[in-house]
Parts: structure tokens; sequence; C-alpha cells
């Protein structure tokens, strides 16, 4: 049965779980009213461009997300320290502690990674250099702050990847200590 939803803004996380779990490919247009319990009508009244421009809007939600909760607070925070801890924070809560995969990944691996090739670029790129800019403030020199910011932002991803296809959450818990220990 078809609900009611009252914004486009509340069909977004809805998406963002449908594209999550199938990818872009994946995600077809039944599985996409299945997961928003939305019919075609309404779906398409909120995304008149399709499943591309409900890709997009995904992206965006989190890419908002992301700058507001993990790249303001490492860039502008007045303790460098405290906006490392609160991207581990964060980062942990945002992936439920490693259930949850990086749907920006997902988009990175798949078919759909040219079609959005500058938005996830965009993202990683971004992430990198606010965690650069925190090590640097913390007294990391430029190479060694840039090649650590990779290295993190690759393993944090690299263990959302490893604990979800092993199913072992504390997996990615586990890697998180490990790699704030490397940045602390």
């Amino acid at each position: 049965m078809a609900r009611m939803v009252a914004e486009r803004a509340d069909v977004i996380p809805m998406l963002a779980e449908v594209f999550r779990t199938y990818g872009f490919e994946g995600a077809s247009l039944s599985r996409i009213t299945e997961g928003t319990k939305l019919g075609k009508g309404s779906i398409y009244h909120f995304f008149p461009g399709g499943k591309e421009e409900m890709a997009e809007a995904v992206l965006n939600e989190i890419d908002t997300w992301f700058s507001i909760h993990v790249f303001v607070p490492l860039r502008d925070g007045a303790d460098a320290s405290s906006g490392i801890d609160n991207m581990f924070r964060e980062v942990n809560r945002y992936f439920s502690s490693g259930r949850k995969i990086c749907i920006v990944g997902v988009f990175a691996l798949g078919n759909e990674r040219d079609r959005f090739a500058k938005k996830v670029s965009n993202y990683f790129a971004e992430w990198v250099a606010a965690l650069e800019d925190a090590l640097r403030r913390n007294g990391k020199d430029i190479a060694s702050a840039k090649t650590l910011a990779e290295e993190v932002v690759g393993g944090i991803q690299g263990a959302l990847v490893l604990s979800r296809a092993l199913d072992r959450p504390a997996l990615f818990r586990s890697a998180m200590q490990r790699l704030k220990q490397r940045l602390m």
C-alpha cells in the first residue's frame, strides 16, 4: 500500500537505503517504490528527473551531512584534536558502527561511477583535505598530513567494506580505534 509523504526531503533517506542496498544500477523503479512505500506517481512528483535526480538528491544530502558534521569541524574547530575526535565519532555514528556501507563508495565502484564522478571525487577529496588541514594544524608537516589523511580515509572505507563482507561490525570499530590512535 502506498503511503503519504509530506515533502521530498522525507523520501531521500529511504532512497539512500535503496541505493545503499542495490547500488544505482540495481535500484529499479520497483525496488524504489518498495523501499519508499510510494507509488510511481509520487516518486516522479518528487523526482521528475527520475532515478538520476534521486541519486543526485541522495549524494547532495550525504555531502551536506558530512560537511556539517565532519568537514567543517575538522577545518574550523578551535582545536584540531577535537575536530579529529569528532570525525571518528560522527563517522562511526553515520555508518552505524560498520553496519552500513558508504553509498558514495558504492557509486565509486559501480558502473555509475562515471555518471557521478565529480560528486564522488569531490566527497573523497573534501574529506582528505579537511582531515589534512586538521592534521597540519595539529603539528604534522604538509607531506605527512596528506599521506596520513589519505591513509585514514582509505582505511575507514576499507574497514567498512571488510566489516560488511565478513559481517563483523566489530572489525570496523577496532579499525576506527587503530586509525584514531595513529593520528593522535
